[in-house]
């Protein structure tokens, strides 16, 4: 996949800003943020819920290995087949082939996160294979797609929960967003990150009651399908599972970072962030949004480039997002892991960013009393040249960027440290 490199999100942010009618369009879906302040409360356990969500996310994570393991073997008894696809180009290439192997020419895609993760709908297009959104709730299922062909062959839809005990696909619609679960196709291809696995079926029993209160503050989600396999004259004929990495391992292997693996993609987190409140989704990139996007893009693609590496930064560090969090993510420590990352990141550059220049010149110059006090009479008497009205409106050069969206107090004509000193005396 090549294309223009991503914007930072600092300037990915501006034009959303500016975009008025989407501003409205976020302080209208806020009202779901309401709606889940009342619904938490109702079960008396909820706080218990959290702590067992915590645990069963962790546990999944921990045994990883051979969770997938067990739900390949139970997969693969209930008639299925499982693929396994170690980063989003072999992902694409797997189902661009079952695709064609089915002797499809047009697919039946939703409009999931592992959908969007693998571009599966650029992919398949540029394969040939036309797509289509599924049929509305409700519809006959093997009916028409809202395109308005014929019933396809192929669905290929992004799975929220896989249970490694029976091998069962679970796929949670929410609102009015119908889900390609397989029912209108005579193959199913079902996409899956390695870590939306959960060891028993018990599970679901705690993620169910956690996920609809969380995502749109209703006691219920709107449609829970479970699919098992293969079961002659019920379903799809046939079911194949890609199980995706891209990333997902190496994520794994941070024990601060790992923790955004838990995430069970509620959205409870954007409802509370001051900055997605005011920025939506799009700074964040096409997948993963919202202040769990911070901490998992980052990870699943690393801190190198621009936009990924300004993606720590893109947070209050309020806290209100772990406060939140179902599974208990602490948001705001794993941002702080992550920007200090991106600090490592830097220094290992054969050409220092300016930043890191600066802050060595900083420390250098702070390093010896002599150089610090010489540095602070020059910098002040240039800042009070600076000033209008007591206020520094404008710095220059890089500092710009901190005047840009605020003003600096001008320096007193006497620091303390001299003031200190003539008092003494």
């Amino acid at each position: 996949m090549t294309g223009a490199p991503a914007p930072k999100f600092a300037a990915a942010a501006r034009v959303a800003l500016a975009d008025t009618r989407a501003r409205r369009e976020l302080r209208a879906a806020a009202a779901v943020f309401g709606r889940r302040r009342a619904a938490v409360p109702e079960p008396p356990d909820w706080e218990a819920l959290r702590a067992a969500g915590h645990a069963i996310r962790d546990a999944a994570l921990l045994g990883l290995d051979a969770h997938l393991e067990r739900l390949e073997r139970a997969v693969t008894q209930a008639g299925g087949t499982v693929h396994w696809a170690a980063d989003a180009a072999q992902a694409r290439r797997v189902v661009t082939a079952l695709s064609r192997a089915a002797g499809a020419d047009r697919v039946v895609l939703d409009d999931s996160l592992p959908v969007r993760e693998l571009a599966l709908d650029a992919a398949l297009s540029r394969a040939g294979i036309t797509t289509a959104g599924p049929p509305a709730r409700g519809a006959d299922p093997g009916g028409e797609a809202e395109d308005g062909g014929g019933a396809a062959r192929v669905a290929v839809a992004g799975v929220d929960f896989m249970v490694a005990e029976t091998g069962t696909l679970v796929f949670v619609e929410a609102g009015d967003e119908p889900r390609a679960s397989g029912g209108e196709a005579e193959t199913l291809v079902a996409v899956a990150g390695i870590e939306t696995v959960v060891p028993e079926w018990r599970d679901m029993e705690v993620l169910l009651q956690l996920l609809p209160r969380s995502l749109t503050g209703e006691r219920m989600t709107a449609l829970v399908t479970c699919l098992t396999g293969v079961v002659p004259g019920d379903g799809p004929r046939e079911v194949h599972l890609v199980l995706v990495d891209n990333g997902r391992t190496r994520v794994l292997e941070d024990e601060i970072g790992r923790d955004a693996l838990r995430c069970i993609r509620c959205r409870a987190c954007h409802h509370v962030c001051p900055v997605y409140e005011r920025t939506g989704g799009a700074p964040y990139g096409p997948v993963h949004t919202g202040p769990i996007g911070a901490i998992l893009t980052p990870q699943l693609r690393g801190v190198e480039s621009a936009a990924a590496a300004s993606l720590p930064y893109a947070s209050t560090l309020c806290g209100a997002c772990a406060d939140v969090c179902p599974v208990r993510i602490d948001i705001p420590e794993v941002l702080v892991h992550l920007r200090g990352e991106v600090v490592e990141s830097r220094r290992a550059r054969p050409v220092p960013p300016p930043e890191l220049v600066l802050m060595r010149g900083l420390a250098w110059t702070m390093g010896e009393p002599r150089r610090y006090e010489a540095a602070l009479r020059r910098g002040t008497r240039w800042a009070r040249l600076a000033a209008r009205g007591g206020r520094i409106r404008r710095l220059p050069g890089l500092l710009g960027a901190w005047t840009d969206a605020r003003d600096l107090p001008a320096p007193p004509a006497e620091p303390f440290r001299a003031w200190w000193a003539r008092r003494r005396r």
